[in-house]
C-alpha cells in the first residue's frame, strides 16, 4: 500500500503538478459541466408541484429557458474537455515517449545486451498509453464524478434523509468492494505490460530473422513459441476480467437494490403518506440518478487508471536506472585527443565470478595500429569494447592520454572514437543517409572522399539513384560487402582519433578485400587503431598483434616477432596460409 502511495504521489508530482494550469481549467469545466447537470432534475419538482397544478406559464417559460441554457453549457464544456484535455494528453504521452527513448539511449551497453529490443520497443511506445487517464478525462471525470456525487449528496438529504442513507448504504459496500478489486488487478496489469512487452519482444525477433526461420523450416515452431506468449497474455486477461465482473455484478446488485428496491418500496411508503410530493420523488429519483452514474464510472475509469499506474511503475524502473553521462565519476572533459591508450592489469567479468579478461596489460601508442587475434570467444571483442567504453573494467584501468578512461566524460571522448563492427548495422534509407550519420552536415566534398576512400563508388556508380539508392530494413538489398563499405566509409567520414574494426573485412571478397585494404591504410593514417581479425594476412603491417587465449595475452609483438617464435601465432598463420 505504501509503494501505491508514493508511486501516486509521484504520478502528482511530475506528472499532474507541471501542468496544473490546465488541470485546473478541466476542473472549471467539469464544475460548469456538472453544475448544470444539476438543473434538469431540481426543475421537475416545481414542474409537477407548482407550474403544472397552478398552470403558471411565466415560471414555465422561465424553467424551459434555465433547462435550455443549462444543455447547451453542458454541451459547450464537453466538448472543451474533450479536445483540451485529450489534445494535451496526447501530447504529453509523445513528451514521455521520447523522454523514455532518451533514457534508453543513455543506458550503458550492458543493459541492451540483456535486453530484447523488441520488449524495449513495447515499453517505450505502450507502457506510456495508459498514462493520459492521469491528465485526460479520466482524472477529470473522476474529480467530476466526486463532485457530483457529493452535491447530489447534499440535495437527496434535503429532499429525504432517511431514504437517502437507506440508498446509500448499498453503494458504500459497493464502494469497498471496488477498491478491493482496485488492489487486487493492478499487480495484474503490470504483469501484463511484462508479459506484453516479451511477446512483442520475441515477435520483432522473428520478423527480423524471417529468412533464417525459412532457411531452417522454422515457421512451425516459431508459431507455437508466439502460441504460448499469447496465452500467458489471454491468462493474465482473463485475471483481470474475473476481477472486473465481480465488480460489475456487484454494481448491478447493490445499485440496483439502492435505485429500485428502496426507491420503490420506501418511496412508494412516503408517497402514500404524503411525506413527500410526487414532485420530490422524482427529483430525488433524478439526483439518485445523478449519484449513481458517476459511482458506475468511476469504477471504469478506476480500471484506466490502476492500468496507468502500473504502466508508470514499469517507466519510471527504466528511467531511474544509472545513465552512463550519469557516473559520479565522469567529470573530467577532452578538447583534443592524440590516442595514446593503455591498459593496466584489466579484468573483466560479463557475470559476476565469472571473469572473461584476466589483467591484461598493453600500451598503444597514438597511430599505432594493434591487431587483436585468437579463437572465438577469446576476449577480442571484450578488450574492444573496453577500449572504446562500451564496457567498463571491473578492475584495472585503462588510460588514454594518461587520464583515467573510467573518469572520462563520455560524450567528449566518443567525438574522437569511430567504429566498424563485425555487424555491420546500417539504418533503413539511402546510401548516403548511412554515411553521413555520424555527421549529418558533412560537405558534399567530404562525403565524396569517404565514398571514394571505402570504394563505396565502385558499385553506387552502377545504381540509378546511385547515393540515393533505398536500402531496406538493415541493408537488405546489398550484398554483404556493399554493406561494410558503406560502413567503413561511415567510418572514414566521422574522421575519428581511436578506431574499432571488428573483423571490418570479414564479409569482403578477394576483390573487394584489396580495395578496401588500400582505403584502410590510408584511414588508420595517425589514429590510434584497434583491429579484431580472423583473416590473419590482413594484419602482418600492425605495429602490435597481441594474441588472445582464454581471456589472456599469450603472445605479444609484431608479425616477423612472432613468425620467429613459432608460437601460437606461427600455428594460426602458416594454418591459414595452407587453407
Amino acid at each position: 500500500m505504501a509503494t501505491e502511495k508514493v508511486s501516486i504521489l509521484k504520478a502528482f508530482k511530475t506528472i499532474i503538478w507541471p501542468r496544473r494550469n490546465l488541470v485546473l481549467l478541466g476542473l472549471l469545466l467539469i464544475v460548469l459541466n456538472k453544475a448544470a447537470s444539476f438543473v434538469a432534475p431540481v426543475s421537475l419538482r416545481y414542474f409537477f408541484d407548482d407550474i403544472v397544478p397552478n398552470a403558471d406559464y411565466p415560471l414555465l417559460k422561465t424553467v424551459v429557458i434555465l433547462v435550455a441554457i443549462a444543455f447547451l453549457i453542458q454541451g459547450i464544456t464537453s466538448f472543451l474537455l474533450t479536445k483540451v484535455l485529450s489534445i494535451q494528453a496526447q501530447y504529453m504521452i509523445s513528451e514521455l515517449r521520447a523522454q523514455v527513448q532518451k533514457q534508453v539511449l543513455s543506458l550503458p551497453i550492458r543493459f541492451f545486451d540483456n535486453t530484447k529490443s523488441g520488449a524495449l520497443v513495447s515499453r517505450i511506445m505502450s507502457d506510456v498509453e495508459g498514462v493520459r487517464n492521469l491528465i485526460g478525462t479520466g482524472l477529470v471525470q473522476l474529480v467530476g464524478g466526486t463532485i457530483t456525487a457529493i452535491v447530489s449528496l447534499i440535495l437527496l438529504l434535503r429532499v429525504s434523509p432517511t431514504m437517502t442513507l437507506l440508498t446509500f448504504a448499498p453503494l458504500i459496500l459497493f464502494a469497498l468492494i471496488a477498491l478491493k478489486v482496485f488492489k487486487v488487478i493492478r499487480p495484474v496489469f503490470r504483469e501484463r505490460g511484462k508479459i506484453n512487452a516479451e511477446v512483442k519482444g520475441r515477435l520483432t525477433e522473428t520478423l527480423a530473422g524471417i529468412r533464417v526461420i525459412k532457411g531452417f523450416n522454422a515457421e512451425a515452431q516459431e508459431a507455437k513459441v508466439f502460441e504460448n506468449g499469447v496465452a500467458k497474455i489471454f491468462k493474465n486477461v482473463k485475471k483481470s476480467l474475473t476481477a472486473t465482473a465481480i465488480m460489475a455484478s456487484s454494481s448491478t446488485f447493490l445499485l440496483g437494490l439502492a435505485t429500485t428496491v428502496i426507491m420503490m418500496g420506501y418511496g412508494g411508503h412516503l408517497l402514500i403518506e404524503g411525506t413527500i410530493t410526487k414532485g420530490q420523488y422524482l427529483e430525488f429519483t433524478f439526483l439518485l440518478a445523478l449519484m449513481v452514474a458517476p459511482i458506475l464510472q468511476m469504477s471504469n475509469i478506476g480500471s484506466q487508471l490502476t492500468e496507468a499506474l502500473a504502466g508508470l511503475d514499469r517507466t519510471e524502473e527504466l528511467m531511474n536506472k544509472t545513465a552512463e553521462s550519469d557516473e559520479k565519476d565522469r567529470t573530467q572533459r577532452l578538447q583534443r585527443l592524440k590516442g595514446d591508450v593503455v591498459f593496466s592489469n584489466v579484468s573483466f567479468a560479463y557475470e559476476e565470478d565469472k571473469e572473461v579478461l584476466h589483467n591484461i596489460s598493453f600500451k598503444a601508442k597514438a597511430g599505432e595500429v594493434i591487431a587483436l587475434v585468437g579463437s572465438s570467444g577469446s576476449g577480442k571483442s571484450t578488450i574492444a569494447g573496453l577500449a572504446a567504453s562500451f564496457l567498463n573494467p571491473d578492475g584495472g584501468t585503462i588510460t588514454v592520454d594518461g587520464k583515467d578512461l573510467a573518469k572520462i566524460d563520455l560524450t567528449s571522448f566518443r567525438q574522437f572514437l569511430g567504429v566498424v563492427l563485425q555487424d555491420d548495422f546500417l539504418f533503413e534509407g539511402t546510401i548516403r543517409a548511412n554515411i553521413l550519420f555520424p555527421r549529418p552536415n558533412a560537405t558534399e566534398e567530404e562525403l565524396q572522399g569517404a565514398v571514394k576512400a571505402a570504394y563505396v563508388d565502385e558499385f553506387t556508380d552502377r545504381f540509378d539513384d546511385g547515393l540515393d539508392t533505398l536500402i531496406g530494413e538493415r541493408g537488405v538489398k546489398l550484398s554483404g560487402g556493399q554493406r561494410q563499405r558503406i560502413a567503413i566509409a561511415r567510418a572514414v567520414l566521422a574522421n575519428p582519433k581511436i578506431l574499432i574494426l571488428d573483423e571490418a573485412t570479414s564479409n569482403l571478397d578477394t576483390e573487394s578485400e584489396a580495395l578496401i585494404q588500400k582505403s584502410l591504410a590510408q584511414l588508420t593514417k595517425g589514429r590510434t587503431t584497434f583491429v579484431i581479425a580472423h583473416r590473419l594476412s590482413t594484419i602482418r603491417k600492425a605495429n602490435q598483434i597481441l594474441v588472445i587465449e582464454n581471456g589472456r595475452i599469450a603472445e605479444q609483438g609484431t608479425h616477423d616477432e612472432l613468425i620467429a617464435t613459432e608460437g601460437r601465432y606461427y600455428n594460426l598463420f602458416t594454418y591459414q596460409a595452407r587453407i
